[in-house]
């Protein structure tokens, strides 16, 4: 058999020739190695053989077409076939896979005992236990996990990269429950779990995540905020960070989640503040500054636990969900989006004939609004927000048949069900966050009207109360209303988004009753000519109790429904029939649509 030419496919400089003449080699060996356009190339070998002549040397430039070597086909020995196979892969990981490895390690828990057993001491959980408990096991893709933070000017790389892993922010992509999430937890271990310079633009990178994939997010805000120790960039105030308003503009376009728990002031808790719901554990405090920014402003010494403690941030409507740690902060993290998903199965409904006796028919006697939210609803299905703010209004996400809607309610155990200031704030930004994320609405109307006199003045009713109007009027979702008992005046009709014809339905139990005003006063205030004639004052309260029988009369339930002012007095039994026109299939979900429905929702 004639020799083979082996010729050169492009132009190249030969940088190796493993094999000289008369060598043996096997069909795949490599025969000359060429460098073109900085990448080396192997010309291997088509068949068994022996080398006879080599046409080139080391460092010789050569043509497309130009002649290499010439190799004489036959089979090769033992020695020959095994220098042409691919080499059997060293023991253990390749050199560069390796490096990669223990690279990510240094930030790992298990090479941080001491910062974890911190950590546990203060009875919390380290950035990354909290994170893997959120997200479904092996979800996790985390970005930026190899930066450090941006003070080599001050410290060695070596020192930073062991001190300071991902620059104290884990952060990326996962599941809860197979949905795609964004997830990110500050770092308390890693100084403090302030704001640097790389995790700013690793938050950046997630927001803009966020918003191109459309993915809710989740945001473990502990830290204190800026950090001035980032001395690798030429900044002045370093005011020209993008975070923030990346951060807000994903308000109204995908549920934002804020988990709180130890400290967490200045940038952290801004971040926080722009959630939609913030979760926080019983060793929080919150705050605008921390106790550094706070004392350097000439305000005195605080303890960072006295700056915002959660009994503060709860009661002032800060915080939406109080839990008792992290654990729990992560469960409620994860209910909370399920009510964002869409309908799920359909739960189990509690016995519907409980409701016919939830309302007693002693008509000035006090009853639990929340047992009537809890028996409207699917088993096990209402998660109430903001519980400690606002006590007159209950607001709460709940399930009927399986699908989500949000409900707002009056409680009459505080001032009788008077809607106040706090009271009208807080339904009014739950009515936002309900038609930004395409939650129908369901009212629970047993309120006397809004709080007046000149105490209530004082906290700016017109333009609190005006919130609820403007909330109401405006919502794209479906909206229905059922009075429990009392639907008094302006009030009442707040709580139907505006007037009884607002909602797709009104109806009420048969314990309702209805007026411009309360019965009571507007009895005294329309009759008092008459009142004042009568001299003797028990015969004057009989009177007057005559008058509110009569009031009464003309404001029931049946009565407004007779005359077409509310749809009908239905049996409570039934009505989970009438919720379910919320989510009528020949509605086509017609409020529902890509992209915002809101410019944002309120932090307020």
């Amino acid at each position: 058999m004639s020799d083979l030419e082996v010729h050169a496919e492009f132009a190249g400089v030969v940088v190796a020739i493993p094999h000289g003449a008369d060598e043996r080699v096997g069909a795949g060996a490599p025969l000359v190695v060429l460098e073109a356009m900085k990448m080396e190339h192997e010309v291997l070998a088509e068949t068994d053989g022996v080398v006879r002549s080599v046409a080139v040397a080391v460092g010789e430039a050569v043509e497309a077409g130009q002649l290499l070597l010439t190799l004489e086909p036959g089979a090769a020995d033992g020695r020959a076939a095994a220098a042409g196979a691919q080499a059997p892969a060293a023991a253990g990981e390749r050199a560069d896979l390796h490096a990669v490895h223990a690279r990510h390690a240094i930030g790992l828990d298990d090479a941080r005992p001491e910062a974890v057993a911190g950590r546990h001491e203060r009875g919390q959980r380290t950035a990354r236990e909290n994170v893997s408990d959120l997200l479904d096991e092996g979800s996790f893709v985390e970005y930026g996990p190899l930066l450090f933070a941006a003070q080599e000017r001050r410290r060695s790389r070596e020192e930073l990269i062991a001190r300071t892993p991902a620059d104290g922010l884990v952060a990326g992509v996962g599941e809860i429950d197979g949905r795609p999430v964004v997830a990110m937890s500050y770092d308390y271990t890693v100084l403090a779990g302030t704001q640097g310079m790389r995790n700013h633009a690793k938050k950046d990178r997630l927001f803009v995540l966020a918003e191109r994939r459309r993915l809710p997010l989740v945001l473990f805000a502990e830290g204190g905020g800026g950090r001035p120790g980032d001395v690798d960039m030429p900044i002045v105030a370093g005011l020209d960070c993008r975070a923030f308003a990346l951060f807000a503009e994903l308000s109204g376009l995908v549920p934002l989640v804020g988990i709180a728990s130890g400290y967490c002031f200045a940038g952290n808790a801004a971040l926080l503040g722009c959630c939609d719901v913030v979760i926080a554990t019983e060793n929080a405090s919150i705050g605008m500054g921390g106790p550094a920014m706070i004392e350097g402003g000439g305000l005195g010494v605080h303890a960072p636990g006295d700056v915002g403690p959660i009994a503060v941030q709860h009661a002032n409507g800060v915080v939406d969900l109080r839990v008792a740690d992290e654990a729990a902060a992560v469960a409620a993290a994860k209910l909370y989006l399920s009510y964002f998903r869409g309908a799920g199965e359909p739960g189990e409904a509690p016995d519907q004939e409980r409701l016919r006796d939830l309302v007693p028919e002693q008509r000035k006697r006090i009853y639990d609004v929340r047992a009537v939210i809890a028996t409207l609803s699917d088993e096990r299905s209402v998660l109430e927000l903001r519980d400690g703010f606002g006590p007159g209004i209950v607001t709460a996400l709940a399930r009927v048949a399986g699908r989500p809607l949000g409900i707002v309610a009056n409680d009459p155990t505080h001032l009788g069900g008077a809607i106040d200031a706090d009271g009208a704030d807080k339904a009014a930004r739950f009515l936002q966050l309900c038609d930004a994320f395409a939650l129908p609405v369901l009212f629970l109307c047993d309120t006397p009207g809004f709080m007046v006199g000149p105490e209530a003045e004082r906290t700016a009713t017109v333009r609190h109360f005006g919130r609820m109007f403007l909330g109401g009027a405006n919502l794209s979702v479906p909206t229905g209303t059922i009075v429990l008992r009392k639907g008094y005046g302006l009030g009442a009709q707040a709580m139907a988004g505006g007037g009884f014809k607002q909602p797709l339905f009104t109806v009420g139990w048969p314990t309702s009753e209805f007026g411009g005003m309360g019965l009571e006063g507007a009895v005294r205030l329309g009759m008092r000519r008459e009142l004042d004639a009568v001299e003797d004052p028990d015969e004057r309260e009989r009177l007057f109790e005559q008058f509110v029988a009569a009031a009464y009369e003309r404001g029931r339930g049946v009565n407004m429904a007779a005359y077409g002012e509310i749809d009908d007095v239905i049996d409570p039994a039934d009505s989970r029939r009438w919720i379910a026109t919320l989510f009528a299939d020949g509605s086509g979900e017609w409020w529902r649509r890509p992209g915002k429905r809101r410019p944002f929702v309120d932090a307020w």
